[in-house]
């Protein structure tokens, strides 16, 4: 199992089945914050919604295809980062991530992401790493600028979230930077 310590108070894990009532309870006591930005917040109706997505996680991890884990914070479950569909012909992926309101403010996604960067570019021997968020999200985008990722586009209206359209930037970092 894929776990993580990224300080003494940060740690990141593969989720498994007994997890799956913790991320229900974060998501849902952190339901309107994350619905702004995050589509698939509404379809997340019980712990069981989880049961057959669980799997496809540790498959893709399993496969070598990415990851979800969770985020913990003084060992209780505040959030999640996801290594999406790794692009092996042109070394490439892209990272999402969400976070409890009552989580912010102290860096966590930060330091995961920078900790997980040695293990993209290194290990993984990626040359790119991508990180979108929603142009209104100051919170979110600033993780990227703080790590020295460049802000490559804004693609216009390019998220249906519920009711409007949201622009998207994109962010990269290619493994010649990091080394820098």
């Amino acid at each position: 199992m894929f776990s993580y310590k990224v300080n003494d108070e940060i740690s990141i894990e593969l989720l498994q089945q007994h997890d799956k009532e913790e991320l229900y309870q974060l998501i849902d006591s952190n339901r309107e914050y994350l619905r702004k930005w995050l589509l698939w917040v509404d379809k997340r109706k019980s712990p069981d919604d989880f049961t057959s997505i669980i799997p496809i996680w540790l498959h893709n991890y399993a496969e070598n295809n990415g990851f979800d884990v969770g985020v913990k914070y003084n060992g209780k479950l505040v959030g999640m980062i996801g290594l999406h569909y790794i692009d092996w012909k042109n070394r490439a992926t892209s990272i999402g991530y969400f976070l409890s309101e009552d989580a912010q403010g102290k860096g966590i996604i930060t330091k995961c992401i920078e900790a997980l960067l040695p293990y993209l570019f290194i290990k993984l021997k990626l040359n790119r790493v991508e990180i979108q968020v929603a142009a209104g999200n100051e919170k979110s985008r600033a993780i990227p600028a703080r790590l020295g990722f460049t802000n490559e586009c804004v693609k216009r209206d390019g998220q249906w979230l519920y009711d409007h359209y949201e622009d998207l930037i994109t962010y990269s970092l290619l493994a010649s930077e990091w080394e820098k």
